[in-house]
């Protein structure tokens, strides 16, 4: 049992008993109050039980967790308020652009506070910017969950099984989504001044931004639509999980040269 050592599973293992314990109470209480706790632990539980494992895998990291803790919570608190903002008129006026402007948007927002940290200059490490770009990207998820599963739950007028397989879906792609995207981004961002010695952007960070917004839109295309047949959803599901596949890939080639660095 020493994998039980990692703190990492330890916070998974013992958020997934208290999201059972709480589900098993309201189920038998059919007490309202705790649906908010529910969401709240559902959306966050992924985000950070990721954010632990990436502290504790990566060497050489010089971000400290109060610096971790900001990203996660006001990053991910300013991303989705700037993206809210700006993605409403995007969705009212773009034809099918929508999708490619949201993965501008939010890929954007979600580095207004690593950038912080990045032009400071004080926190150097390409494993520092991984960890303080999924931080962010990891708090923008759980918050952007928050409001989608609240907005399940209201349209399934109460449906606890249509709140729980939102939260699960996700929980289990957020490291695969917005964590992949906003890391690679910005373990480009820290290698490049470490090769080049100087703060700035190049065209390896566009590629590299523009690669996680493409990403991002495929990503939403394809959960947008669905498939008429079983097939065709299959097909759909299938694509998605490519783009899934891809991403994470990306983060991890990015996390192994961080190791090896």
């Amino acid at each position: 049992m020493r994998f039980i050592r990692y703190k990492w599973l330890q916070i998974f293992i013992i958020g997934l008993l208290l999201l059972y314990a709480m589900q098993r109470v309201l189920s038998i209480t059919n007490n309202l109050n705790l649906i908010p706790t529910i969401i709240l632990l559902g959306s966050f539980l992924i985000p950070i039980t990721f954010i632990t494992y990436l502290y504790e895998t990566l060497p050489n990291w010089e971000a400290a967790i109060p610096e971790m803790f900001i990203c996660f919570l006001w990053g991910g608190a300013v991303g989705v308020v700037v993206a809210g903002f700006l993605e409403f008129n995007v969705l009212e006026t773009l034809g099918f652009l929508p999708m490619l402007a949201v993965g501008l948007i939010e890929e954007g927002a979600k580095l207004i506070l690593p950038l912080g940290f990045y032009f400071r200059g004080r926190l150097r490490s390409e494993a520092t910017g991984i960890l303080l770009g999924t931080s962010s990207a990891m708090g923008f998820a759980a918050m952007e969950t928050m409001g989608y599963a609240f907005v399940t739950l209201l349209q399934s007028r109460g449906n606890l099984l249509v709140l729980d397989s939102v939260l699960f879906a996700r929980g289990v792609f957020s490291p695969a989504g917005h964590a992949a995207w906003t890391g690679l981004v910005c373990a480009v961002l820290w290698k490049q001044r470490l090769r080049s010695g100087h703060t700035g952007l190049n065209w390896q960070v566009m590629v590299a931004f523009s690669t996680a917004v493409s990403l991002h839109a495929l990503w939403d295309i394809f959960n947008s639509f669905r498939g008429n047949t079983f097939i065709g959803a299959l097909k759909i599901e299938l694509l998605s999980l490519l783009i899934a596949g891809i991403s994470l890939g990306l983060l991890n080639k990015r996390i192994d040269e961080a190791k090896s660095s």
